[in-house]
Order: structure tokens, then sequence, then C-alpha cells
């Protein structure tokens, strides 16, 4: 199967926006190793001043990844200490209630159709 490229949206709270910044700078290991051993891997957070956060990765299966990350013991504390950073959104985590984004255009995908 080729490799999903997913990009995701969620809103971080305007007066939160400095501490969500923060404690991006140094996520705690055992979060990143779960991540990783998720199968999420080339994940970019881009926020921007007003809060709206664009999240991106790549995986081999969108579900499965985030089942595994859903079972993870090492998440639910990261989790836990984050979904109060964001607009409230429909379920409890906000990594499994970020609204997807549809691509509609990938450079590579077109260059290969043209046979480059």
């Amino acid at each position: 199967m080729a490799s999903q490229r997913i990009c995701f949206q969620l809103q971080v709270k305007p007066d939160r926006i400095a501490e969500y910044v923060e404690r991006h700078r140094a996520v705690w290991p055992d979060m990143l190793e779960a991540i990783r051993d998720a199968g999420r891997c080339n994940y970019s957070l881009y926020l921007r001043d007003d809060g709206l956060l664009i999240g991106y990765y790549e995986t081999d299966d969108d579900d499965a990844s985030a089942a595994a990350l859903a079972a993870d013991p090492r998440t639910a504390e990261w989790e836990a200490s984050s979904t109060d950073l964001f607009v409230s959104l429909s379920g409890d985590r906000a990594d499994q209630s970020a609204l997807q984004l549809r691509e509609v255009f990938h450079l590579e995908d077109q260059l290969a159709a043209l046979g480059e």
C-alpha cells in the first residue's frame, strides 16, 4: 500500500498559544516514541498566530496508526494534559477529533502521471 499523507486542522485556544508552543519545544520522549511506533513519520505541526494549527504526517495505514496511539498507554497522559489547550471538539482527545483535510494537489503524483 502506498503511504498515506494526512493533513489535519485544530484550533488552539488563543490564550494558550504560548503554552502550546512551549510544550512542543521538547515533546516527552515516550510520546515521540509512541508516535513513531504507531507508524507515523514526517510529522510536522504549523501554527498561525491566531491559533489555527495544521498538522501533517505520513503513515501506511492511518486507521491502524490512530488505533495504536489510542491504545498506547504512553499517549494517555500527554493527551489528557493537552486537551484543554484546544477549542472544544466533539471528542475527549484532540488527536482523535481533528478535522482531516482533503488533499487536492501533490506535485510528485502529477509529475509521475506525466511519466517524469
